[in-house]
């Protein structure tokens, strides 16, 4: 940070919304305030609000109350700091940003999100601002942290989901093919899919094919059940699909033009929107391989609702405490990581770009194929 303390302090949250960002911005807040002395802003919608200079003065009774409620009390958008649309025209707002700072007289920003933040703090960082992040994602596909906060009360939210689901698969004898949020890594749909006694779990990381599926179907009726229950990850692909996505994402990153690049991001983006009800799609061809009646249940947003539990309220509070520390010693450049039960300043060269998949040998993988969970393959 800049000599001596830093006084004044902003603090944003990004990406999607999450349980616990409240949390987060309650437990850097009183810990900024009221141990450290410092003056805190929140900038409102995320990045949107750091460029429009848009902020509120956050004090202890800002913070108050805020500890059990979802979303966040700033807002939040997706927007990308280095490619914003304005008046129509994309560009490249970090020197905005970058004049917002210099005349708000910040001494540090502390910006809460997923993978998509950690990259604009990177951009922010390499401008030379002091910049530090927080990890919040359902997905916990934050490369270089344990966990995330969000994760734990989107599991709950998923395994009660899949839990529910059970009674009417077992009353109608159905295949009830749960989707659950995870577009790249499966930790939520294994997490949830373990928890929730699902049948079958199908993740991103592990390409399916419909027969496997259905094989692992059939063996249960031959064993006398009735019903079966599949978490699907939005994100799960078969063989066929994931071959098609992996050739597109090549393509991308191949391309040495502009004019190349946006003619393999379109190719990209239209494979993925004709996998877009992969769910669906499965749920009929279940149908037909096995005789049983096929339904799907799509959790979508509801993961990402309401009060935090209690494990992201402590994860969230002990994150953001641990920033407040780090800024009072004047580090920048880092996020903040879950690392056991203590914490670990990551530095955002190492975090921003990457995705933390789940592994091929997770135990939790392990598990599920000894308990006889099918995953696909």
């Amino acid at each position: 940070m800049t000599n001596g303390t830093p006084k004044r302090i902003g603090i944003l949250t990004a990406g999607g919304d999450s349980p616990g960002l409240n949390a987060a911005i309650r437990g850097f807040g009183k810990a900024a305030i009221g141990y450290h002395g410092m003056e805190l802003i929140g900038f409102r919608d995320g990045i949107t609000g750091l460029v429009q200079n848009r902020y509120e003065h956050l004090d202890g009774k800002a913070l108050s109350g805020i500890l059990t409620i979802g979303g966040t009390i700033l807002g939040t958008s997706r927007d990308k700091v280095h490619r914003m649309t304005v008046d129509g025209e994309v560009r490249d707002m970090v020197p905005t940003v970058v004049e917002n700072y210099e005349r708000e007289g910040l001494d540090g920003l502390i910006l809460i999100g997923g993978g998509g933040t950690a990259k604009n703090a990177m951009r922010l960082h390499d401008a030379g601002l002091n910049v530090l992040t927080l990890p919040k994602t359902i997905d916990n596909d934050i490369w270089g942290t344990d966990t995330s906060f969000g994760f734990a009360t989107a599991t709950e939210i998923a395994t009660e989901a899949i839990d529910r689901v059970h009674s009417t698969a077992h009353s109608h004898h159905r295949i009830i093919l749960t989707e659950v949020m995870g577009h790249r890594a499966g930790w939520l749909t294994l997490a949830a899919g373990l928890a929730g006694g699902a049948d079958v779990i199908l993740i991103p990381e592990i390409p399916y094919t419909v027969e496997s599926v259905a094989e692992t179907i059939r063996t249960r009726t031959a064993r006398g059940s009735t019903f079966s229950v599949v978490a699907v990850a939005e994100g799960a692909r078969d063989v066929d699909d994931t071959a098609d996505y992996e050739a597109a994402q090549l393509l991308v990153k191949a391309a040495k033009t502009p004019e190349a690049r946006r003619a393999a991001r379109t190719h990209l983006a239209h494979v993925e929107d004709n996998q877009r009800e992969h769910t669906f799609r499965l749920a009929r061809e279940l149908e037909a391989a096995t005789g049983l009646e096929a339904r799907v249940t799509i959790l979508g947003y509801v993961q990402r609702g309401g009060a935090p539990c209690a494990a992201d309220r402590l994860l969230a509070t002990r994150l953001g405490a641990a920033a407040a520390e780090l800024v009072a010693a004047g580090e920048c450049g880092y996020m903040v990581a879950a690392r056991g039960e203590g914490t670990e300043a990551m530095p955002l060269s190492e975090v921003a770009g990457k995705i933390k998949y789940v592994p091929q040998d997770h135990d939790w993988v392990a598990a599920a194929r000894k308990v006889g969970t099918g995953l696909g393959d």
